[in-house]
């Protein structure tokens, strides 16, 4: 563990170094913010829909006090999809969708010798791969959060209007209740963090392949665990740091 903590440590320093060409470097840049972005809407939009009708019917479900509004099922769902299921549970899914591209990518590349052929050439293989990817990733997935938020805060909608669970009035008026801008802030600051996480271990599972196929293929499955675990365990410490 010291050791593949410490040779992560000297990956970052070589990847976190000034661009040979800004002009290469920006041109990456955009490629990877479709390529990691863009690209993930899809997936990411229909997770979050059906993410906030399931906390809607859910919220719905357990209020069974009449002295329970039904503007909590608004509410509810806002601050579960705010503070929890987009950042966190998004990222999780970024992190098997575009961790395990990553991965294959660059150690599909080392396994053929193509990073070799980098080096000779007098190129940082690290900052010239994974240095877009990062920088993309940490750009574009706040937007991606931001507009899974609004996915799910419309899916809940959907569910409640469509059941007859909650009228629209008493949805709208829970998500508009009480609502502290901090809680956007605080979501943002996870998800840059995750980005971060997925975008360099995936580099770094990648980058040290060694071998054929098959250890592309466990490289791509490792990242996608690391990234899962890291993610959990960020998750916690800054919740502790940010909430308490």
């Amino acid at each position: 563990m010291i050791f593949e903590l410490g040779r992560y440590i000297l990956l970052m320093f070589r990847v976190f170094r000034k661009p040979e060409k800004w002009s290469v470097f920006r041109s990456q840049f955009l490629v990877e913010i479709n390529n990691l972005g863009l690209e993930s809407l899809g997936i990411v939009a229909i997770i979050s829909v059906f993410m906030g009708a399931v906390v809607a019917i859910q919220t719905s479900y357990n209020i069974d006090s009449p002295l329970i509004p039904l503007t909590m099922v608004g509410f509810t769902t806002r601050q579960s999809v705010i503070l929890e299921f987009s950042p966190t549970i998004i990222s999780l899914i970024l992190a098997g969708k575009i961790g395990s591209r990553i991965a294959s990518e660059i150690g599909t590349m080392r396994v053929t010798e193509q990073i070799d052929a980098l080096e000779v050439m007098g190129i940082n293989p690290a900052n010239y791969l994974i240095l877009p990817k990062l920088t993309a990733a940490v750009f574009i997935n706040p937007f991606i959060i931001i507009l899974s938020i609004g996915f799910a805060l419309v899916g809940g909608w959907l569910v409640a209007l469509l059941t007859h669970l909650v009228t629209t009035h008493d949805y709208i008026t829970g998500i508009r209740y009480d609502f502290d801008s901090y809680t956007i802030i605080y979501a943002l600051i996870k998800t840059v963090f995750f980005a971060f996480l997925i975008t360099t271990i995936a580099g770094y599972k990648g980058f040290f392949t060694r071998g054929g196929a098959l250890e592309v293929g466990d490289a791509s499955t490792k990242a996608v665990v690391w990234s899962c675990i890291f993610i959990i365990l960020f998750n916690l410490i800054l919740t502790q740091i940010l909430l308490s």
